[in-house]
C-alpha cells in the first residue's frame, strides 16, 4: 500500500485528528466527511478500532504500510513496552524531527526539505526522510538552503520545540539530545490498539 498523498483534510475529519498539526481541518467541521458524516452512529467492532488507530498513526506520520509495519516490527525487537517503542522510534524518523524542530509547518513540507536534499545530519547530507536519527545527532539545514522561504515561514510560525530536542535558530540547527518519554507523544493515539491489530 502506498504512502497516501490525497486531501489531509478529508482523511483528518475521518480519523478525528489533525495530520496538518495546525487544528484547523477539525474546527469547521468536527465530524466524518460525507453527506452522513454527523449522523454516524454504528458501533464499530474491535478490529475497526485498532484499524482506525493503526490508519490514523500511519497518516499522522505519513508513512506507507510496509514501512509501518517494519518500524513496528523493529520496535517488538527493543527491550520495553512493544507500543512505546513503536512510538519512539516513529518519533526518531528524520522527516519528523525536521518538523517538531520548526523548520517545515507539516509533515508533508519536511519529508520534501529531506527528499530534495535540504537537510544535514552531523554536517552530511541525508536525503532520507525514513532515516534513524540517535541522540546527540545534529541536525541542521544545508547551508546553501537556508534563505529557503519554506523554512523561514516555518520558523516564524513555530514557538514550541520539545524538550527532547534543542534547537538554535541561528545555525538553523537542532539536536536529538535524548528519546522522548511516552507522555511526550502524541496523546490522541492509543498505541495498544496497534499492537493487537498486528498481534492477531
Amino acid at each position: 500500500m502506498a504512502r497516501y498523498t490525497g486531501p489531509a483534510w478529508k482523511k483528518s475529519r475521518r480519523y478525528g485528528i489533525s495530520l496538518s498539526g495546525t487544528g484547523k481541518e477539525l474546527e469547521k467541521r468536527p465530524y466524518a466527511p460525507g453527506q452522513h458524516g454527523q449522523n454516524q452512529r454504528r458501533k464499530i467492532s474491535e478490529y475497526g478500532l485498532q484499524q482506525n488507530e493503526k490508519q490514523k498513526l500511519r497518516f499522522m506520520y505519513g508513512i506507507n504500510e510496509r514501512q509501518f509495519r517494519r518500524i513496528f516490527d523493529d520496535a517488538g525487537k527493543m527491550k520495553g513496552v512493544h507500543g512505546e517503542n513503536f512510538m519512539i522510534l516513529l518519533e526518531s524518523r528524520l522527516d519528523n524531527l525536521v518538523y517538531r524542530l520548526g523548520l517545515a509547518r507539516t509533515r508533508r513540507q519536511s519529508r520534501q526539505l529531506v527528499s530534495h536534499g535540504h537537510i544535514t545530519v552531523n554536517g552530511k547530507r541525508v536525503n532520507i526522510p525514513s532515516y534513524r536519527v540517535t541522540p546527540g545527532e545534529v541536525i541542521g539545514v544545508k547551508e546553501k538552503s537556508q534563505s529557503l522561504d519554506i523554512i523561514k515561514d516555518a520558523i516564524e510560525a513555530n514557538n514550541f520545540v520539545p524538550e527532547y530536542l534543542t534547537f538554535d535558530e541561528n545555525k538553523l540547527e537542532g539536536t536529538y539530545t535524548r528519546l522522548p518519554e511516552r507522555s511526550e507523544l502524541p496523546a490522541e493515539i492509543t498505541e495498544a490498539l496497534i499492537v493487537e491489530f498486528y498481534s492477531r
